[in-house]
């Protein structure tokens, strides 16, 4: 399932106690950290006031199906909120994930779907809107798993143009086209639109899940999204 309005209100809910409780309020990037839970059964429920209480949260930005990986009926969706420059998002893409995707994606019990959060630079948002105008050929994840390949050091200069277009050309892209999309304003659009929708969830740094609706930051164990997968699907 995709992100709905009453998540946002839960995510919003657990990430000011994250908040409260984790104390720099700066962005980062998280390697592992405590992880918050919410769903139907556990959110809280506002405190009648008198009338009707109301409890309003950001849009979900509709989610381009060029990003999603696996089947549309799987029983368990994982969003990731993530940035191409982040080191613990490439340690999750590297380590974790390709075992993810060979257990859950072809038995179809797993969707991934990817969100933008660029937060920690302009090369960051560079390299989003590259791999949007990949997805534009069917070549999203492609590209993704590209782009984590190698780390380079931080808004470091290596994320330019002939980076990103050497990625382009080896994956048998049309350039022309690439190029057009990459410079596109719909395309750089939705890459702000999603960043904004994370800034509005408040969330902390990169990267984090949502997995069925349950909150999951950092770059966990395989044992750790294992049992949180399993426990989305048991409860389908």
């Amino acid at each position: 399932m995709l992100v709905s309005a009453a998540a946002v209100i839960a995510v919003l809910a657990v990430l000011a106690l994250v908040g409260l409780t984790g104390g720099s309020s700066s962005k980062r990037s998280v390697s592992t950290a405590p992880t918050p839970t919410y769903g139907s059964t556990g959110a809280a429920t506002p405190r009648p006031t008198g009338g009707t209480p109301t409890v309003t949260g950001p849009a979900p930005p509709k989610s381009d199906p060029a990003l999603w990986l696996g089947s549309n009926s799987a029983p368990v969706t994982v969003e990731e909120f993530g940035d191409f420059q982040c080191p613990h998002c490439a340690s999750f893409a590297r380590r974790t994930e390709p075992e993810l995707r060979r257990r859950y994606v072809g038995a179809g019990v797993v969707r991934f779907i990817w969100r933008d959060y660029p937060w920690i630079g302009k090369e960051s948002e560079r390299a989003a809107i590259a791999a949007r105008a990949a997805a534009r050929q069917g070549k999203f994840w492609p590209y993704h798993d590209a782009l984590y390949a190698h780390r380079f050091p931080e808004n470091s200069g290596h994320l330019d143009d002939a980076y990103l277009r050497g990625i382009a050309q080896r994956l048998g892209l049309n350039m022309s086209r690439f190029d057009a999309d990459r410079r596109d304003p719909g395309t750089r659009a939705q890459v702000r639109s999603e960043m904004g929708f994370a800034e509005a969830l408040g969330m902390s740094g990169t990267p984090a899940f949502l997995i069925n609706g349950t909150l999951l930051f950092g770059d966990q164990s395989l044992k750790t999204f294992v049992a949180a997968i399993e426990k989305a699907r048991s409860e389908r």
